[in-house]
């Protein structure tokens, strides 16, 4: 498979992971193809507006869709288009028909046109709440509306594939962290404030993440596209395989950052969602497609702090969006 100058759709590049692979894609010399649903905060895109095709629509316009996949006609395709990732986006019937619906829609759509490759972004949210690090085989227990829709996404791209004959490759991304995150996230909560010599209000110290860098996670799109694959609908865990606590994430912020303020911890309510174990099995994708993370989790938050430094009007949107951490 060439590596050069695909046509590529990408939806939910107006999310951090779909930004950062855009930018990835094009630095490639690639032909990328945004579609994105109407009235969308673009904010994330206005450096690359002039380099990309964007195209207005949602994937639950069947119509629109297919005319526009037919007129692209994608050689690879990066299906990140998600609802209810977030503790706000609540509406199950938005959820049912962003995740699966538009799922279904876009993957329809491109068998009509035919591809090398569609890659879906799975949940680790998917497995529910496990007291282990889940393999890829083991069954879904999802732990909310969008994991169940996520999942059952999941579940129709690996019979699609199996089906049609199609790389329909899933990653169950974990708790992806960098540039263009959202604002009143965790981790970009944290660095703002050890930028200023300060820590926020903190839940628990035990709950724990397996936090991976953005970097790492597009590159893992790149090689599901790329490498070949024994299994037309693998399924990836997209971690590092590494479990850190709340506790021990602020104690590297502190290190790396100079912080000498104490923690206060329970200062801030423990969410529903929070757990004492979340951790991914990434055995599979390492010997599979040869993908490892490059990123430490406290190089990546260096890597994090200096892009916002980097830029100050980025940085001034980040301090002024930021509310609560979710």
């Amino acid at each position: 498979m060439s590596e050069s100058g695909k046509r590529v759709i990408l939806t939910g590049s107006t999310g951090f992971i779909g930004a950062n692979l855009a930018r990835r894609l094009l630095g490639d010399g690639h032909d990328v193809h945004l579609l994105v649903r109407p009235a969308e905060n673009r904010w994330r895109l206005k450096s690359i507006v002039d380099d990309v095709q964007l195209h207005t629509v949602a994937l639950q316009q069947q119509e629109r869709l297919g005319e526009i996949v037919a007129e692209i006609d994608p050689e690879w395709v990066f299906h990140l288009a998600a609802y209810g990732s977030y503790s706000s986006q609540r509406d199950v019937q938005t959820i049912v028909s962003t995740n699966y619906n538009g799922a279904v829609n876009l993957v329809e759509a491109c068998l009509r046109t035919g591809f090398e490759a569609f890659v879906n972004a799975g949940s680790s949210s998917e497995y529910g709440y496990m007291d282990h690090a889940p393999h890829e085989s083991e069954l879904a227990e999802p732990n909310s509306h969008y994991a169940a829709t996520k999942a059952a996404a999941t579940l129709y791209c690996r019979f699609t594939a199996h089906q049609q004959q199609r790389r329909l490759a899933t990653l169950r991304l974990y708790s992806v962290f960098g540039p263009w995150e959202e604002p009143t996230r965790l981790l970009p909560t944290l660095i703002l404030c050890a930028l200023r010599g300060e820590l926020p209000p903190l839940v628990s110290p035990t709950i724990a993440r397996d936090f991976v860098y953005v970097d790492d996670v597009v590159d893992a799109f790149i090689s599901a596209a790329k490498a070949p694959l024994d299994d037309l609908g693998a399924v990836f865990n997209v971690g590092t395989g590494i479990q850190t606590t709340l506790y021990q994430l602020v104690q590297i912020v502190r290190d790396r950052f100079g912080i000498d303020v104490d923690p206060k911890w329970g200062s801030m309510p423990d969410r529903h969602w929070d757990t004492d174990v979340w951790v991914s099995d990434p055995t599979s994708i390492q010997a599979q497609l040869g993908w490892k993370p490059a990123y430490e989790l406290g190089d990546g938050l260096e890597h994090f702090a200096d892009w916002l430094a980097s830029d100050p009007a980025v940085h001034q949107y980040y301090e002024t969006a930021r509310t609560v951490p979710s």
